[in-house]
């Protein structure tokens, strides 16, 4: 069979959500794989914090054309280690002009957290294998860029289109929770 550039490239889809998945909201369940340096990243958060959708945050670092999104992601984690996760996510997502360590430091104090478990946390092994954890199910799930969302198991590629958005509006699955 020949390929086209809309063969599907992948082995399985994303992974059922987890124990130790970020899940946040009630509503028809949206798989987000995102990196917090991409702009349209940015802008797929803004359009879908407004739905009433159950959010699955994975990471997928795009370190070729976003150098600190891997340190992102694992600043992500740190702070989920102290139960800020989704603060942090939104924070660093809703001001990307400030993603530096200097300006990391102030977010995770700002978030009442213990800066010193902090740092360590976000060097950890185990930190790092959950961020490469996640990139790689993307690639498995046929993600090759950012954002990525899957809907009722059909990937969406890059901003939610107003014809996803009217989807996520009229689906009645809900799947609660945060973490």
């Amino acid at each position: 069979m020949p390929t086209s550039s809309s063969t599907p490239w992948t082995s399985a889809g994303p992974p059922e959500p987890g124990p130790d998945d970020h899940l946040r909201g009630d509503g028809p369940l949206v798989v987000e794989y995102a990196d917090f340096e991409c702009h349209h990243c940015a802008l797929a958060h803004l359009r879908l914090r407004e739905l009433a959708v159950t959010r699955l945050f994975r990471h997928f670092p795009v370190n070729s054309k976003h150098p600190r999104a891997r340190a992102l992601a694992h600043a992500a984690e740190a702070a989920g280690r102290q139960g800020a996760f989704w603060a942090m996510h939104d924070s660093l997502l809703e001001d990307q002009a400030h993603l530096d360590d200097p300006h990391l430091w102030v977010r995770a104090e700002r978030l009442g957290l213990d800066l010193d478990r902090f740092e360590v946390d976000r060097r950890r092994d185990q930190v790092a294998e959950r961020v490469e954890r996640d990139f790689r199910s993307g690639i498995r799930a046929g993600v090759t860029s950012t954002p990525a969302l899957f809907v009722e198991g059909r990937l969406h590629s890059g901003v939610p289109s107003e014809q996803l958005l009217t989807v996520l509006l009229s689906s009645r699955r809900p799947l609660t929770g945060e973490s």
